[in-house]
């Protein structure tokens, strides 16, 4: 191994280490109250060692948060790579959806920091281009996943592939904010469960989009899976 790519991976190694010290004290005390004193003492590094590798706190939530989005992203890129049902990949996809709200809700909890358009204006443009990047990666495999249904039938023509991933995508994450901040509220004004909706908005919003053919197979799914809970 050469000096430079020495460097290099010891500044990757450097930079992983003060993101797994930010997540713990943004877990903690979130991004308003957490500083990057308390961060850099946690990562046992000087402060100024920090600003090296990240401009502001901003930039550096943001990293940390864009590692609970590589994990859901990851999972999704796994169904989508080795499911070849469209369907069940999409039922899958849901299912690791809600799978990550269940066990991630920090992570969730750091979302909702991520759709403020002031604290984009304190991120760097190259962490915003590195996150566009990597974001884009996972848009492409989720819309050639719909562009490959609509080509084999199994969801409709009548929808834009990227349009289709961009509901997906905003029913889903706009649900699990609310189902995060507002759940106690509904469950005690109006006895719902936004759990619960967030399940059967996936499901409405799946069966809107597959054919007829595609549709009773989606159901079939879902009745032997209800069948299975109910016998277990």
């Amino acid at each position: 191994m050469g000096i430079i790519e020495r460097k290099e991976r010891e500044k990757e190694r450097r930079k992983d280490e003060i993101v797994e010290a930010a997540r713990r004290v943004f877990f903690e005390k979130g991004l308003v109250t957490a500083t990057m004193d308390e961060i850099a003492e946690a990562a046992e590094l000087s402060k100024a060692t920090l600003y090296l590798h990240f401009p502001s706190k901003e930039d550096l939530y943001l990293a940390v948060a864009m590692g609970g989005l590589r994990a859901l992203h990851g999972k999704f890129q796994e169904i989508i790579e080795h499911e070849p049902s469209i369907v069940r990949a999409l039922h899958r996809m849901k299912e690791a959806y809600m799978e990550f709200f269940r066990t991630q809700r920090q992570y969730v909890q750091m979302f909702s920091f991520l759709q403020m358009s002031q604290f984009h204006k304190q991120v760097s443009d190259h962490m915003r281009s590195t996150c566009d990047s990597e974001n884009d990666k996972h848009w492409e495999a989720i819309i050639g996943l719909l562009r490959r249904g609509v080509e084999q039938k199994i969801i409709r023509d009548d929808i834009d592939p990227t349009e289709m991933a961009i509901v997906l995508w905003t029913n889903a994450s706009s649900l699990m904010l609310r189902a995060d901040n507002e759940h106690d509220m509904w469950k005690r004004r109006r006895n719902i469960d936004l759990r619960k909706t967030m399940e059967t908005s996936f499901r409405m919003t799946i069966d809107a989009i597959l054919t007829p053919a595609a549709r009773l197979e989606y159901q079939a799914l879902l009745h032997a899976e209800h069948a299975a809970v109910h016998q277990s």
